[in-house]
């Protein structure tokens, strides 16, 4: 492979500023640049120095040995000072030497891939721990990234590989009897992946909405607080508020961390009988938005639901304005008296779902895994059902194959552009 290069922490002004260098020259290359090099996973100061002997910079240097670096080969990272003068100089430095070429995007993280020193459900994991923002999707991230679904998938593995070999000893000993019926020990393989791996897509749904934010809508009548409550959620004036019914036409968002959950708050138009034509358009995006949020937050609305918005179990109901004179219990936006109580029901409501999360973490990993749980299924037909064994045992193999294709082993050439195109140059 071409050894390759490129700063890998973030650009701009800073204290410290890492390039990394992996390949087969990447440690010739930090000879030439420090003089000499520090023990393998040791650091050391040296005077980084240009064609001409002039000193660049005075950088930490880090040298690490091929299987013992993130990405498998030998690499070197320099810590310099973070001016951008000082990084440009040493890039520059390190484009000239033969046999180095920048980084592209993700490229490291590939290479680690392809070197096996991670899996893909682990790339996957770390695209995320990089993108996280909040401490929910942080923890999520870094319980993918630390393995647990390549664990997961060798245990699963295991028992199908014990169930395609009872099958494999009935068709190979056809002829002859059998020691002991096997079947009921492959049915209650099937019984149990069948559950572990309908329960990890069940929750990757969830997982996918903690990646990308929960939608929580403030759905109700005209004039009842929805956008008072959105601007003291948020601390500012993010939406018109008036006296005037249908102030608010169109659904403004605002993003949140609520307890370490990513959650975007919606306000929507007022839903009421005789709207103008402009408010109609307001109110479709409205139905639209609320039907797909993963929350709905029905507020000032008598039996909940009653403004043509089904309600779900988990949505809450509330009334608002209740610091106007002799209003009940409920949410006041101008005061916030009741906003605490609220936001602790969303969290709670919010968090029960995600505890739900397991190790398949993306629509990919549900997908394949469905596909794994079809094929367990139509084995447990043929074994209760026709009694082709043989099929069964390949249906089992076509699971299998499934499986490694979770943690990239086999079958996935086609998924990897899309995964490395939103890592950053220099991972």
């Amino acid at each position: 492979m071409d050894t390759i290069f490129a700063q890998a922490s973030a650009r701009g002004k800073a204290g410290i500023a890492v390039i990394r260098i992996s390949g087969p020259l990447a440690h010739e290359a930090g000879r030439i640049l420090g003089g000499s090099l520090p023990r393998a996973r040791q650091a050391a100061v040296r005077c980084l120095r240009d064609e001409h002997g002039e000193v660049l910079d005075q950088a930490l240097v880090l040298a690490f040995a091929a299987g013992q670096s993130f990405t498998g080969e030998d690499v070197v990272e320099l810590h310099l000072h973070g001016g951008t003068a000082v990084v440009y100089a040493v890039q520059r430095r390190l484009t000239g030497l033969e046999g180095l070429r920048p980084a592209e995007a993700g490229e490291f993280s590939r290479r680690a891939l392809e070197n096996e020193r991670l899996d893909l459900a682990q790339i996957e994991g770390l695209g995320d721990l990089i993108e996280a923002e909040t401490e929910a999707q942080r923890r999520q991230a870094a319980r993918v990234f630390s393995g647990r679904m390549g664990e997961k998938v060798d245990e699963w593995r295991d028992k199908l590989v014990r169930a395609m070999a009872l099958l494999e000893a009935t068709i190979d000993f056809a002829d002859e009897e059998v020691p002991e019926d096997v079947f009921p020990e492959v049915l209650e393989i099937l019984q149990y992946l069948s559950a572990e791996m309908s329960r990890q897509v069940g929750g990757a749904q969830t997982a996918e909405r903690l990646r990308d934010g929960f939608e929580v809508a403030i759905v109700g009548p005209p004039n009842v607080g929805k956008s008072t409550l959105l601007n003291y959620l948020a601390g500012r004036e993010a939406a018109i508020t008036s006296e005037l019914a249908g102030t608010t036409r169109d659904v403004i968002e605002v993003h949140m961390d609520l307890s370490g959950l990513p959650v975007s708050f919606l306000d929507t138009a007022g839903v009421r009988d005789d709207p103008d034509e402009i408010e109609k358009i307001g109110i479709a995006r409205t139905m639209e938005r609320a039907d797909a949020a993963d929350l709905r937050v029905f507020l000032g609305v008598t039996g909940c639901g009653t403004v043509g918005i089904a309600r779900e179990p988990d949505d809450i109901c509330v009334a608002g304005k209740s610091d106007l004179p002799g209003a009940g219990k409920g949410v006041s936006g101008l005061t916030g008296k009741g906003v605490d109580k609220l936001v602790g029901k969303i969290v709670d409501v919010l968090s029960e779902r995600v505890a739900e999360v397991g190790v398949a973490i993306n629509q990919r990993h549900a997908d394949v895994l469905g596909s794994a749980v079809g094929c367990l299924a139509r084995t447990r037909t043929e074994i209760t059902g026709a009694g082709q064994v043989e099929i069964a045992a390949e249906e089992l193999r076509h699971a299998a194959v499934a499986l490694d294709s979770v943690v990239g082993r086999l079958g996935v050439e086609d998924v990897l552009e899309e995964i490395f195109a939103r890592f950053c140059i220099g991972k």
